[in-house]
Formats: structure tokens, sequence, C-alpha cells
């Protein structure tokens, strides 16, 4: 498999159209298509949202005759199935393309190679492989949901320089600037849902809306409640902003109703210790087509999710500030007795955002254990 300059050329401008859907495509992957002759793009396009017309259906109408005896570059392995839309390998067939050349295959099982065969049985040259990583950056959540059967979890936190949340007193707002809380609103926006626990609805109140950044859509919003301790006519169970679900321990029909009559979706999932099973849950919530999940928690629901190895990502946000010992820290989990057993991290990005430091991490495999 060789690939010249104008092959990157074209896939980077397809990578770059798929990425305007960023916000919009959930629980669809995001797909971006070019369609080039002699060096020219004849056709581009991108796969809006979800029951929309594919990325290539666009770039073939944009192409029109052009598109006989070209070279289409998609960012992901055209669809074989009939969905809410016909298959898209059937499209690139029926225009006369000459050539078919995807960033990566489809794990899709409707798709997983079926796609890049039917387009080879018509005769069409096809190549896989061309900027994957890339590729898979930008559908991480997708093809978490689809691989690993739970989404891709990133905790967002914002702190003092110190790692500290909020005073001791619940005073939290703001220790970070407008420029990373826009910041924070971006990542919600780009999330299928965002999952929050009891006590940060109990002591913040929180909407966990998308106020700052202009969306075509809310994430879904969850709260882990193990003993139902939150207010129904808490802010978050406003399901006319966005859909909300609650995750519970509590199995009684009676204690469920006055939020089922706000319109929240319950789900009863315990754990042998009496608390919500946090696996179960994000298992629940891939198979609602949740791709990416956003954490915005306290430090015991973030030190919970480290310790069970539940999470992919951090976005840590640091306020060029020191608020001291008597404050609220990140991640809660058992007192460690050897620093072998330390979380270790892997540090992807750092660069100021306004007056403040925002650190992209990810988690490595091993976790904290006694």
């Amino acid at each position: 498999m060789s690939f010249i300059a104008e092959d990157h050329a074209m896939m980077a401008r397809a990578l770059q159209l798929a990425e305007r859907a960023l916000f919009t495509t959930t629980p669809n992957p995001r797909v971006g298509c070019v369609i080039a002759k002699d060096g020219r793009i004849v056709g581009e396009g991108w796969h809006h949202q979800a029951g929309t017309p594919h990325a290539e259906v666009h770039a073939l109408a944009m192409a029109g005759l052009a598109a006989r005896g070209a070279t289409a570059y998609v960012t992901l392995e055209p669809c074989s199935h009939h969905g809410r839309t016909p298959p898209c390998a059937d499209a690139l067939v029926k225009a006369g393309v000459a050539r078919v050349v995807a960033a990566m295959g489809d794990p899709n099982p409707e798709v997983n190679g079926q796609g890049m065969k039917r387009l080879a049985e018509a005769g069409i040259e096809t190549e896989v492989g061309l900027l994957e990583s890339q590729a898979r950056e930008l559908n991480k959540g997708f093809l978490s949901r689809i691989e690993r059967g739970r989404p891709w979890v990133t905790v967002k936190t914002a702190s003092s320089l110190d790692g500290k949340t909020a005073l001791l007193n619940g005073q939290s707002q703001w220790i970070t600037g407008p420029e990373a809380r826009r910041d924070v609103h971006a990542l919600r926006a780009r999330s299928c849902a965002v999952l929050t626990g009891s006590g940060t609805v109990i002591a913040d109140d929180p909407q966990l809306t998308v106020r700052e950044v202009e969306t075509m859509r809310q994430p879904m919003r969850v709260v882990v409640d193990s003993a139902l301790a939150t207010s129904f006519d808490a802010k978050i169970y406003n399901t006319e902003v966005a859909p909300t679900w609650l995750a519970t321990a509590v199995a009684d029909p009676a204690r469920h109703a006055p939020y089922l009559a706000r319109g929240v979706h319950v789900k009863v999932l315990p754990a042998a210790d009496g608390r919500v099973d946090l696996a179960a849950l994000l298992s629940t919530l891939a198979e609602a087509g949740v791709g990416e999940l956003m954490i915005e928690a306290g430090a015991g629901l973030n030190g919970a999710l480290l310790a069970a190895g539940l999470v992919d990502e951090l976005y840590l946000y640091y306020a060029m500030t020191l608020i001291g010992h008597h404050a609220h820290g990140l991640f809660e989990w058992s007192e460690l007795t050897c620093l072998r057993n330390k979380q270790a991290v892997r540090l992807l990005d750092c660069r100021a955002v306004g007056a403040d430091l925002r650190l992209i991490c990810a988690v490595e495999a091993f976790r904290p254990a006694a």
C-alpha cells in the first residue's frame, strides 16, 4: 500500500470536512468525503446529522458526471447496508468512480469490510489505512462503543494549581476563567452525554447544558444517585431542556415516580456494595448510542471511575491560584501504601486557555490499588 502526496492532501481535506460535524452526528460517526480527478477536487461533503445523507452522497451530488473515473477519499469505509439512508458503496459504484481510498474500515458489524468488498467486486480499486490514526481520533467515541461496548470516557476537572476544586464550605464558582469555561462547553457539545454525581447536583444544582458555543443539540445528562438523594426539582431533571437519565440502586417504583413525572429515564443498576454499578451503566449507555461520555463530577465519582479502570482521558484545567489544604480535591480512592500502585497518565497536550492551563492526558491501563 503506497500513497502519494496528493492522496495525503485529499484525505487531510476529507478529515477537515468530517470535523465540521463534531457537535452534530451522534450516534453516527463523523465522516468526510472528497472526490478528486486529475489532481483537482470535483466534489466534497460531510455527514451532517444522523438520518440525513452521508458524506459520499453530498460529495457525489457536487461532483455530478465528473465523478466517473475519479478517486473518492472517505474517512470511514462506505456503508454497505440499508439503514435510514441507502448504501454509500452502491452510490459510488453507480457514479462510476475508479478508486476509493478509506482512512479506516468500519467496525460496525453491519459493514465491517463489506463496503470495500462490494466496491472491489464492482471493479473499483480500493485501499484502506491512509491517515487512519487521525480518523480514529475523530471517532474515538463511535469506535469505543462498537469495539469495547462502552463509551469513550473523558473526565473534566477545574481546579487551583494545587489541585483543589472547591472550598471546604462548597464554594467553587468560579475557579477558572471564562475562556476555560467556554472550552468546557465545546467539550460538552461534542459529547453524546455528560455524567455527574448526586453530590454535585446537591451542592451546585447544575444544568450541564451547552450554552457558551453554538450547537444544534444538547447532550444527554446522566446523574449517578445510588440512594436517590437528589431533589426531583433539580435543574438537571428539566427534560424540556435536554434528556436526562437517572442511575440508581433504589428499586422502589414509588421513589422513582417524581422523577418519571418530569420525563427522566430511570435505570436501576445496583452493584454488590449498594451503589450504582458503573461498568453496567457505561454498557447501558453504549447500547443507547452514547459514544463520547464526559464526566463533570466530584472527587468521589471521579475516583470511583478511575479505580474501576473506566476512564480513558483527562481534561485538567488549572487556574493560576493556590487555595490550600482545607479544600476539596480532584480524585478520591483508597489510600495507597506503595507508590508503584499510583495511577499513571500520559500527557497528550498542554496549552494556555485564557489565563488558565489545560492538560489533556491519556489514562494508562493500570490503576490505583491499596
